[in-house]
C-alpha cells in the first residue's frame, strides 16, 4: 500500500471543501494511506514589493521542506508542469509502486506558487492545468484525481 503525504501551504477555510477533502480521504482508504500536512501560510501584503515575494515564496518553501519524509518521491504540483491524463497519472503512480517507492509526497503551494528550491527537489513537477487554482481547492481537486488513478488501476469503471 501507499503512503501519500500531501503538503499544502495553509489551512483549509472553507466547510464545504473540507467535507469534500474528507470524504475522497474516506474514498482513499482502501487504496492507499493518505495523510495532509499543513505547512505555515505567510501574509501577503498589499502592495507586494518583488523582494518580500521571494521571502515569502523561501519561508513557505522552508515549511514544506521540513515536512518531506526522508526518501519520498516528491511531486509538485506546477502550473508549469508536465500535463498528464487521469489514465498517464494511474499509470505513473503504478509504475512507482512497482519500482518500490510507496512513500509519495505531493505539494500544493500557497498564493505565491512553490519557491524555487522546492520545484527543484521534486522528482516531478505537475500540472493540473494552464489555468490557475485557487490552492484551498487544489486539495480537492488533487484528491479526487488520486481517488480516480486507483479506480482506474483496480480496473474498476469509476474514471469514465
Amino acid at each position: 500500500m501507499q503512503h501519500i503525504d500531501i503538503i499544502a501551504v495553509g489551512r483549509l477555510r472553507e466547510p464545504f471543501l473540507r467535507d469534500g477533502v474528507s470524504e475522497y480521504l474516506k474514498r482513499l482508504r482502501p487504496f492507499a494511506r493518505v495523510r495532509i500536512l499543513e505547512g505555515p501560510e505567510e501574509k501577503i501584503p498589499e502592495p507586494l514589493p518583488p523582494t518580500r515575494a521571494r521571502q515569502i515564496l523561501a519561508a513557505e518553501g522552508e515549511g514544506i521542506m521540513r515536512l518531506i519524509r526522508p526518501g519520498a518521491y516528491i511531486i509538485a504540483l506546477d502550473r508549469e508542469g508536465t500535463m498528464l491524463t487521469s489514465e498517464e497519472l494511474a499509470g505513473r503512480l503504478g509504475d512507482l509502486a512497482l519500482a518500490g517507492r510507496s512513500n509519495l509526497t505531493f505539494i500544493i503551494g500557497g498564493t505565491l506558487g512553490l519557491d524555487p528550491g522546492v520545484l527543484e527537489a521534486a522528482h516531478l513537477r505537475l500540472s493540473f492545468s494552464r489555468l490557475t487554482f485557487p490552492h484551498q481547492l487544489m486539495r480537492l481537486i488533487l484528491l479526487e484525481q488520486l481517488y480516480r488513478a486507483f479506480k482506474i488501476l483496480s480496473g474498476e469503471p469509476y474514471h469514465r
